[in-house]
């Protein structure tokens, strides 16, 4: 196996954990709707995640680990995802919601701060902000 190999395998795990993630979410209240299945879709094919690798995701998505991203930048856009799939659910302050927060305790986000930081979130998705203002707004946040 070639050190590429190694790479590219680590890279798909790590795309794999995090759309296992975000299908936890999806799945807190059992089903999976048409807009979250449009979201998934879309994620799945951004994530480079194989029809077949989704397949066994969906069956078995507890299964996989949080990993954290050692960048901010990067653990900020999966908040964004995450954030988003609970968007989607039109539920704020369900389930999902205190799921999000251990989810992104698991992420590396502080405990102590991560009411503030999933409200945050989830404000900014709810207004629509894409990426690029949301990492933006979340850097700043406390300023």
């Amino acid at each position: 196996m070639s050190f590429s190999d190694l790479f590219d395998s680590g890279f798909k795990k790590r795309n794999e954990d995090h759309f296992a993630a975000i299908v936890r979410v999806a799945m807190d209240d059992g089903v999976i709707s048409e807009d979250e299945k449009a979201f998934l879709d879309r994620l799945a094919r951004n994530l480079d995640i194989s029809e077949g690798d989704y397949k066994l995701i969906l069956q078995d998505y507890k299964s996989h680990p949080i990993n954290p991203p050692h960048d901010y930048e990067r653990r900020l856009e999966r908040l964004y995802d995450l954030a988003r799939m609970v968007y989607v659910d039109h539920i704020k302050g369900d389930n999902e919601e205190i799921l999000l927060r251990k989810i992104s305790v698991g992420l590396g986000f502080h405990p102590e701060n991560v009411k503030y930081v999933v409200d945050k979130a989830l404000t900014l998705v709810n207004n629509g902000v894409d990426l690029d203002t949301f990492i933006f707004e979340m850097k700043n946040m406390n300023k």
